[in-house]
């Protein structure tokens, strides 16, 4: 057990898995507001009594209180605008559980270490070149051959970065990752069964973490960067230049999809991106895919989204029993359930 008594940030974080303000969480507890909030500013420590029937009502084990927690920023979340407070701050929340979980894995010698590179961009106004050099550059500190990569959720948790799905029955919440300095936590949609978008997806979280880390979020330019890198990551203009069409044909296209595993729209974008079609033809191809519907379902699926496996194999193992043991159980199997969909 941890040496900490009572670690602030975790009845925050349990308030926020609950989706509890401190008013109602006063409430439920017999407590005052003021005293919920000079237990999460760390101006005062409840009595082990208090954090009892704290842990009583939040739902978790009082040992979940004492372990130190890594703090991090707000998260890399897509939408700020779609998403309301209170769910972003239980997604982050999930996500530090999550990296709890990566974190008790590491040390039972059941996940991989972390060694995402830390590759800043140079700014919001940072020229695609820049970002395509640097999308390069990570996939070659990787070792990735050329050519299409061949399962991403795989390569990010053998690079250490905790992987998986979120438990959550709001599809405004997207993607989003916490840049974590030993486990990056990368935190996918769980109702969107598209294995392209899924891809395109954790190379854009991916981004985030490489690019942005700690310094800038919440901001649009964070975000076009973000495509940008998961663009260049997954077709690498060397690779890829050559196979695509100057015209809209739709058959290559489907040949492209299939083999790189990114969608038509995708394909689409690194066509104009790298000069193969122009503004026009590429409008042109949009238009005729949404009178289609295609843009809302492609034609030519690609199968089951990609899965995380490391926390799953973890948790289903004896040596979870330790990290079962302090963190919230109804969390934990949400995340287990959520992640083997």
């Amino acid at each position: 057990m941890s040496t900490h008594a009572f670690e602030r940030s975790r009845l925050r974080a349990a308030r926020e898995l609950a989706g509890l303000s401190q008013t109602k969480l006063a409430r439920e507890s017999g407590l005052t507001p003021a005293a919920i909030s000079q237990f999460e500013s760390g101006a005062a420590r409840p009595s082990p009594d208090t954090s009892g029937v704290l842990a009583s009502v939040l739902g978790v084990p009082q040992e979940f209180f004492q372990e130190a927690m890594v703090e991090s920023h707000e998260g890399f979340f897509r939408s700020l605008r779609r998403t309301s407070v209170s769910d972003r701050r239980r997604a982050r929340a999930i996500a530090h559980v999550a990296h709890d979980l990566a974190v008790h894995a590491s040390s039972a010698r059941r996940f991989c270490p972390g060694d995402v590179p830390m590759l800043p961009v140079s700014g919001l106004q940072a020229e695609r070149a820049e970002i395509e050099a640097i999308a390069a550059q990570v996939r070659t500190l990787w070792g990735l051959p050329s050519g299409p990569v061949h399962d991403v959720v795989e390569l990010l948790e053998t690079h250490g970065v905790a992987v998986t799905r979120l438990p959550l029955d709001n599809p405004d919440v997207d993607a989003f990752s916490l840049p974590f300095s030993d486990h990056p936590v990368i935190v996918l949609g769980a109702d969107k069964n598209d294995r392209a978008r899924s891809r395109f997806d954790s190379a854009h979280e991916l981004a985030h973490l490489v690019l942005h880390g700690e310094q800038i979020w919440g901001v649009k330019e964070v975000e076009a960067q973000a495509h940008q890198f998961a663009a260049a990551f997954l077709m690498p203009a060397e690779d890829i230049h050559d196979q695509l069409p100057t015209a809209v044909d739709w058959p290559a296209l489907f040949a492209l999809k299939r083999h790189w595993q990114v969608s038509l729209a995708a394909l689409l974008m690194r066509a104009r991106t790298l000069g193969r079609i122009s503004e026009n033809t590429y409008l042109t191809a949009i238009k005729a895919a949404s009178a289609r519907g295609w843009r809302r379902v492609e034609p030519v699926p690609l199968g089951r989204p990609e899965q995380p496996t490391k926390l799953l194999a973890y948790l289903a193992s004896a040596d979870s029993a330790p990290a079962r043991a302090i963190l919230p159980s109804h969390i934990v199997e949400s995340l287990t359930a959520a992640s083997a969909a």
